[in-house]
């Protein structure tokens, strides 16, 4: 029989019989190794120990150790289970695909009444019989006319098309958990024991249309979370909990700071408390891009195509853009124009009027900038995911050899804002070429080269995000850690050679010759209405003060206060200080209760006391008991607190 040779992760080569799993590996190392293992890596390839290898390859046996092996394992091995439970109590239900997601899975059914929370944990009770039942997993290479055969015969015609759409030179590989089979890529676990009945739990069930097409069957998608153990699934479970008490939609209503509605999907409608958090946030990064050099401008936001086309958006960007036509003159033909999905190309409009020399550079130019992209009705979230919004956004036109330095000094204004806002640590990710760009290879080799070299020139280390830059230029992507775990993607630095070549954008050089800028293209923020909600989420509603939309009410214990009340309100108002009174004939407790609901960080209380000896009792978001300071106190102190942190 032919060998092959296997390399072990430590670098060791041991010859084996061409055919090999890597069960069989496994079992060559150690007893140990054998009943720990729960797949393999081959070649860079997540590997069923159950496969055969048929060359020479490196090698690496995983256990549950592995975290990013054994997750992807027992997700999609609980997939199968909960397909084969629902089958096992509902057989006529037809099945179509379940694929790994983060912390979960779900799987599609096409079932002709509507799961029940019920049912759910009927779902779950039959899973969980599965797994006690500890049935093997066992897997075959199909050919494909007996793979459609077999799904003909059992009545699945989503399993038909699915093989339709699979390229013939790729195996079809059906799976068996126990005696029920499907169509599936693997690896998978060996048994149905191998997962725990107690770390996973069934979450809710939606519509999903079948391949995503709106024109198709309409399924039902069960969700289902899964995790190594039963602590990992409670801590899960605890996170989802007070996520849904920072839900910003939530906390948008009780605070009275927006509202969305049918008529203008995706667009926010700000109240009076939103709307002074949003200005509060944008002075300060007004005043954070003029301390770092920042030119602002303005553009409009409606362009002709002509200048999208130039930019290369018409064509790789199209899809995502708001289409206007306009009868000009009564033409011929109507006007195409296009809302502006993003600010670049009108920023080198900006800088393309006069002309331009080495001196002038670096050229820092912001933009408070109202963008709208068209997003599907399904992928809006509150303000997180819109239509309509603003970025603070800016970019930098210099030269080649001033990317490091440009690089250095916006992650620490990046850095600096982000501690100011919160947070403290952020990582960083490195996104290169994605499939659909512009520009050559040669220069997406040489911007990507620039940017990795100008961010370890910064002194930070960043993971690879493969194929996600943006289609004109290699990206940073700066991620922040909420308060309870959450990753949140929000500031971007990209390098571009290939706009200011397609618009032409120039300066003259020391050497009199004229040379194409660099653009920068970078945001701190990003949108500010997401960035807001990320802020509202991650505060719980309790924003500091200086961003607090209403961060004092004076509230009267007693009606013969109502004056004093009043003056202390003003006294406040004339320091800076938002401040504004509750004079109802409510008992005091309820007032307090009203007002720590809608997140108001200060409540001062005023009574017989208080008037009399000109004090206040000061009461604190969160805080159980109250301070009686003197009226000139709380406002020195309020002063200060309320300050925002550029300008303390």
């Amino acid at each position: 029989m032919a060998q092959i040779s296997l390399t072990l992760p430590d670098g060791n080569a041991r010859s084996f019989d061409a055919g090999v799993t890597p069960a069989e590996v496994a079992e060559s190392i150690s007893k140990s190794l054998s009943k720990k293992a729960i797949s393999a890596t081959v070649d860079g390839a997540h590997w069923d120990l159950q496969w055969p290898i048929e060359r020479d390859a490196q090698i690496a046996i995983h256990t549950m150790d592995d975290d990013a092996q054994a997750y992807e394992l027992i997700r999609h091995d609980l997939a199968h289970i909960m397909a084969r439970a629902v089958q096992e109590i509902w057989p006529d239900v037809k099945v179509t695909i379940g694929p790994v997601i983060k912390d979960g899975w779900y799987y599609d059914f096409d079932r002709q009444e509507p799961f029940t929370p019920e049912d759910l944990g009927q779902i779950e009770a039959k899973m969980k019989e599965i797994i006690a039942a500890r049935d093997p997993v066992r897997t075959e290479v199909w050919e494909r006319d007996r793979a459609i055969a077999h799904y003909e015969a059992n009545g699945e015609p989503y399993k038909v098309e699915l093989i339709d759409a699979i390229p013939g030179d790729e195996p079809l590989r059906m799976y068996w958990h126990g005696e029920w089979q499907d169509l599936c890529r693997g690896p998978h676990l060996q048994h149905t024991g191998q997962v725990q009945p107690d770390a996973f739990k069934l979450m809710s069930v939606a519509g999903a249309y079948w391949r995503g097409d709106s024109d198709r069957a309409m399924l039902q998608r069960i969700y289902g979370v899964a995790f190594k153990n039963k602590k990992e699934l409670n801590a899960h479970l605890t996170m989802l909990e007070e996520a849904a008490k920072r839900d910003h939609r939530r906390l948008g209503r009780e605070m009275d700071l927006f509202h969305m509605q049918e008529e203008a999907p995706g667009q926010i409608f700000w109240h009076p408390n939103g709307w002074t958090i949003y200005t509060a946030l944008q002075d300060y990064m007004r005043r954070q891009q003029r301390a770092h050099g920042y030119v602002e401008v303005n553009t409009p936001q409606v362009v002709d195509r002509k200048l999208w086309e130039a930019s290369g958006h018409w064509e790789k960007y199209q899809e995502h853009m708001f289409i206007v036509e306009v009868d000009e003159d009564h033409a011929r033909e109507k006007a195409v124009n296009a809302l502006k999905p993003m600010n670049c190309p009108c920023h080198v409009q900006v800088y393309n009027q006069g002309l331009k020399s080495y001196r002038d550079l670096p050229i820092r130019m912001a933009e408070f900038g109202a963008c709208n992209r068209y997003e599907p009705s399904g992928a809006l979230h509150g303000i997180m995911r819109v239509r309509g919004f603003t970025q603070d956004d800016a970019h930098i036109f210099c030269e080649e050899t001033e990317i490091e330095a440009e690089t250095k000094k916006f992650i620490e204004m990046l850095a600096a804002v982000y501690r100011d806002l919160g947070f403290e640590s952020f990582r960083v990710k490195f996104s290169d070429r994605p499939e659909m760009r512009a520009g050559t290879d040669e220069t997406w080799d040489k911007a990507e080269s620039a940017l990795r070299l100008a961010t370890e020139a910064a002194g930070y280390d960043f993971e690879l995000n493969p194929g996600e830059g943006a289609f004109y230029g290699p990206k940073l992507e700066f991620v922040l850690t909420d308060a309870i775990g959450r990753d949140w993607q929000c500031g971007t630095l990209q390098v571009d050679f290939v706009l200011p070549e397609r618009l032409d954008a120039t300066y003259v050089g020391a050497d009199s010759a004229k040379h194409r800028p660099v653009m920068l293209h970078r945001a701190i923020l990003g949108s500010f209405e997401r960035f807001l909600g990320i802020l509202i989420e991650d505060s719980a509603g309790r924003l500091p003060l200086w961003l607090a939309p209403r961060q004092v009410v004076v509230t009267t214990i007693i009606s013969d206060a109502d004056d004093y009340a009043l003056e202390v309100a003003e006294t406040l108002r004339k320091a800076g200080i938002r401040a504004e009174t509750d004079l109802r004939n409510e008992k005091i407790n309820y007032k307090v209760r009203e007002h720590s609901l809608a997140k108001v960080p200060l409540i001062l209380a005023v009574g017989a006391r208080e008037v009399e000896e000109r004090t206040v009792s000061v009461r604190r978001l969160g805080d159980k008991h109250q301070k009686v300071q003197s009226l000139d106190e709380v406002v020195a102190m309020l002063v200060t607190e309320s300050t925002p942190p550029d300008l303390r």
